[in-house]
């Protein structure tokens, strides 16, 4: 194993570990304080980050506003007031060490505004911010004026391109690196472009490779690329140390920070990813956010892919090719469809799939009674977490708060199932993410006999080469 050097990020020399952000009280103060303190970096998610009152009580994220803008009012001031709180508390612990990050989904609702409010109510407590889920050109100018560096989250050297071209170009010095996001291996929503088959992995060093050389040729300077998506084992990418193609390098873990002792998620969850296996990730679209994202395939996915199964092309007047009339829903309204998925809707409605619910894309989902009136009830209670969500057909930018077409009920609330599980619901019944590698915990002998390690104990095995 060859020696793992420090690498000039944000500042100051570190060790080229960096905690991969987590959203919504996942990737903490606490989490990300301890990295720090180890010498590494540590990153706090600021995705509905929990804020706390004068007595240290976690207080809950209750809506009051009677309208999807008033509510979308209160989730971003509650982002800044939670960002602020985690940033105070990554700093106390780290004491003076490291470095401290904040990761933002570009793609979130208020996004830019939380990252205006969590660095000026957090002034020089973070030193850098990194950014994906989207195209977050602006995340230059916010970060510089209030002297953070960046770090865009890409999945593959075009990404960057765009983003240098259109804004980065301008404020280069402030660019501290580029986080290369595996859109195939890593955890939480992925950059696959619609060209990438999600089936058909690539090998990454090309791609970081191609990076590298696409920020030379642009004349980006020489910062470290972060890898992130599928590291586990640093012995196993020693081919990138005190690499010329590759250039600085640093290695981002997600999914090894969610079981430490510092890690917040429930004891529930930490012994469920003692027990995965390989395969147990499913690569999925069915976040609202329309892209690709990776989590373990338990029941809550499993129920998603099987509400899509349950669906048929239909019409609400006989057409070509729609000619069988079957009766839905408690008024037993006709509608039309194929005539080999007649016999299917009969069989669905016979084991209880009562309700068909319309999809933007001219089909008809069957389920239960009770998961329709919760689709309903969830769509209602939209809060605008995302700028844009296909589940309630929210808009931060549409006209009257709207993208303009049906909810989609194949879709699920993310807010409300990532604030359950991150709070201590059934981690089976909700969404959880996971890296494509986290079956590894079980084969790894650092984790025998279910033991959980400190943050410090985790970086220095990492460093070790395992």
């Amino acid at each position: 194993m060859k020696p793992v050097n420090p690498v000039f990020i944000s500042g100051r020399e570190v060790h080229p570990v960096v905690e991969g952000g987590k959203g919504i009280a996942v990737s903490t103060g606490t989490s990300a304080g301890a990295f720090a303190a180890a010498g590494a970096v540590g990153t706090f998610s600021g995705v509905n980050a929990d804020f706390y009152d004068e007595n240290g009580k976690l207080i809950p994220v209750v809506y009051s506003g009677k309208t999807r803008a008033e509510r979308h009012e209160e989730l971003v001031a509650m982002g800044i007031r939670g960002a602020v709180a985690q940033a105070r508390i990554a700093h106390d612990i780290s004491g003076g060490q490291g470095r401290l990050h904040m990761n933002v989904l570009w793609e979130m609702g208020g996004a830019e505004r939380i990252l205006e409010g969590a660095l000026a109510g957090a002034s020089g407590l973070i030193h850098g911010v990194t950014c994906g889920a989207g195209m977050p050109y602006r995340v230059a100018e916010i970060a510089a004026a209030h002297k953070a560096w960046y770090y865009p989250i890409v999945s593959s050297a075009r990404a960057f391109r765009a983003l240098w071209k259109r804004s980065y170009h301008k404020i280069p010095e402030w660019l501290g690196g580029v986080v290369y996001e595996d859109p195939w291996l890593a955890g939480g929503h992925n950059g696959l472009s619609n060209v990438e088959d999600p089936l058909q992995p690539q090998d990454p060093y090309p791609r970081v490779r191609e990076l590298r050389d696409m920020m030379r040729s642009l004349g980006a300077p020489e910062i470290p690329v972060f890898m992130a998506g599928g590291v586990w084992f640093l012995r196993e990418w020693a081919d990138w140390l005190d690499n010329p193609e590759i250039g600085p390098v640093a290695f981002q873990f997600g999914t090894r920070p969610l079981l430490t002792r510092e890690s917040p998620i429930s004891d529930a969850w930490k012994r469920r990813l003692l027990t995965l296996k390989q395969g147990d990730i499913l690569l999925h679209r069915f976040s609202p956010t329309g892209f690709y994202s990776s989590a373990v395939r338990n029941p809550f996915l499993q129920e998603l892919e099987a509400r899509s199964g349950r669906q048929i092309s239909y019409a609400r007047e006989a057409a070509d090719g729609l000619s069988e009339a079957v009766q839905v829903g408690a008024r037993g309204r006709d509608i039309y469809v194929a005539p080999q998925d007649r016999a299917k809707v009969l069989e669905w409605v016979a084991q209880g799939f009562t309700q068909g619910i319309r999809t933007p894309d001219g089909t008809m989902v069957f389920v239960t009674e009770a998961d329709a009136r919760q689709i309903m009830t969830d769509q209602k209670n939209c809060m605008g977490c995302l700028s844009a969500c296909s589940f309630s057909n929210w808009s931060q930018h549409g006209d009257g708060y709207s993208t303009g077409r049906p909810a989609d009920p194949r879709s699920f609330c993310i807010q409300k199932t990532l604030q359950s599980i991150a709070h201590g619901a059934d981690p089976e019944h909700e969404l959880m993410f996971a890296g494509h590698n986290a079956y590894r915990f079980g084969e790894d002998p650092f984790y025998q006999d279910g033991f959980i390690p400190t943050v410090s104990q985790l970086v220095e095995r990492i460093l070790a080469g395992d």
